[in-house]
């Protein structure tokens, strides 16, 4: 059959004229001319003397083409991305009801590959796969970079916007839109996507200032880095951790918490933190004079004392001295005071965690005791009523209902 010229002359642009180049190549192999064979073929002559000899491509520093030679690009072989050929033997035996392994095996393909593909770039009306649509829309999802959901989908740009200023972290925004849109698609993104668009100079599908209602505040990763040092304190009678019953360990039964403070400007100001170990419920400390032993034991306490007795089993701090004062408080108690091991923030992991996102409330450097009580309790109340992955995007306060209506 004599080769027809593409009816289409259309520049072909980024697209090699690969049909037209093998075709070229074969009449050249068989004794034409290169006129004739151009003539044949359908292209310049000028087309035909580059893919023989090769060509300097203008401008500066731009590097020389090489002769195309007889070698176009392969039909079969050795390639990343399935090529046309395979998806017509993959068609044809899709046709003949052959498995997918078996279609997989005759390509050398996985067979993951295989259904991927079927599954993909089949007919979106009528489910049958024909192979030159397959390659066609396999085609024009291959160029990058692509345009993202966050920038085409304004409904789903301001809902992430809403919750970014709510404090909400990305990974719980994601969530909560599978949770609210569990049948729409184009409302579903991964959190990376999120961070991509916070993080990516030039893409401006959030706003830049959106950066500093995340955790860390950053509009850039930072590599980590090990935190510095802290010397042990000498506190009288501690029982450490490793003596802490096996009941707190695993979270299993409610009432254990940890503690800390977060230290305001210069060491003058400080918030003190409870958070529960099986809900991860958090409660503030108001100590609005000094963080003292005295001011602790006394704030701790006042707050504890607001606890149902199923939910005041223990406590563990690290070696501050804030908590020099932690026998009066059992005392008055009845919770017994664990301390961690010196540089061991992990065993305390819960309320390191908490810390950080309290952060975002009360800043680093900043003058804590401004804050009243109404204040930590807003902020506590927030804090309480966001989705968690460590409870199955459960809230905190949700958990603690549950364990509260159980236990009466």
């Amino acid at each position: 059959m004599d080769f027809e010229i593409r009816k289409d002359r259309k520049p072909q642009g980024p697209k090699k004229l690969i049909r037209e180049r093998e075709e070229y190549f074969r009449l050249m192999d068989q004794g034409l001319s290169s006129r004739e064979a151009c003539r044949i073929v359908g292209i310049n002559l000028r087309t035909g003397k580059k893919w023989r000899n090769g060509h300097h491509s203008p401008g500066a520093g731009k590097k020389a083409v090489p002769p195309a030679g007889s070698e176009a690009p392969p039909s079969d072989g050795p390639s990343r991305y399935l090529r046309e050929n395979e998806r017509i033997h993959i068609a044809d035996r899709v046709r003949e009801k052959a498995s997918i392994r078996q279609i997989a095996r005759e390509l050398g393909r996985a067979p993951s590959t295989i259904s991927r593909e079927v599954r993909r770039n089949r007919h979106p009306t009528n489910g049958q796969y024909r192979p030159h649509a397959a390659q066609a829309r396999a085609d024009a999802r291959r160029p990058r970079p692509k345009p993202s959901k966050i920038g085409q989908n304004p409904e789903l740009r301001g809902y992430i916007q809403d919750h970014l200023h709510q404090r909400w972290s990305p990974e719980q925004i994601v969530q909560k839109l599978r949770r609210t849109f569990p049948e729409r698609p184009e409302m579903h993104v991964c959190h990376e996507t999120i961070y991509q668009a916070l993080y990516v100079q030039g893409r401006g599908e959030l706003r830049r200032e959106l950066a500093r209602a995340l955790r860390t505040g950053r509009a850039i990763r930072k590599p980590r880095r090990l935190a510095d040092r802290r010397q042990s304190r000498a506190i009288q009678n501690m029982v450490m951790i490793s003596e802490r019953p096996a009941e707190a360990a695993d979270r299993a039964v409610p009432g254990h918490w940890e503690g800390d403070l977060i230290i305001g400007k210069d060491g003058k100001s400080a918030i003190g933190t409870l958070v529960e170990r099986s809900t991860r419920y958090v409660m503030l400390l108001h100590l609005p004079g000094d963080h003292s032993a005295a001011s602790t034991r006394d704030a701790l306490i006042q707050t504890v004392t607001t606890l149902p007795s199923q939910l005041r089993r223990s406590l563990t701090w690290d070696q501050g001295s804030e908590m020099a004062a932690h026998r009066a408080f059992t005392l008055a108690t009845d919770i017994p005071v664990y301390f961690c091991d010196p540089a061991s923030p992990w065993q305390r992991g819960s309320n390191e965690n908490t810390n950080g996102l309290l952060r975002q409330y009360f800043p680093k450097g900043t003058d804590l005791s401004k804050h009243t009580r109404d204040d930590l309790d807003a902020v506590a109340a927030e804090l309480n009523a966001r989705p968690r992955k460590t409870l199955d995007w459960d809230t905190p306060a949700e958990r603690l209902t549950m364990l509260l209506a159980a236990s009466n």
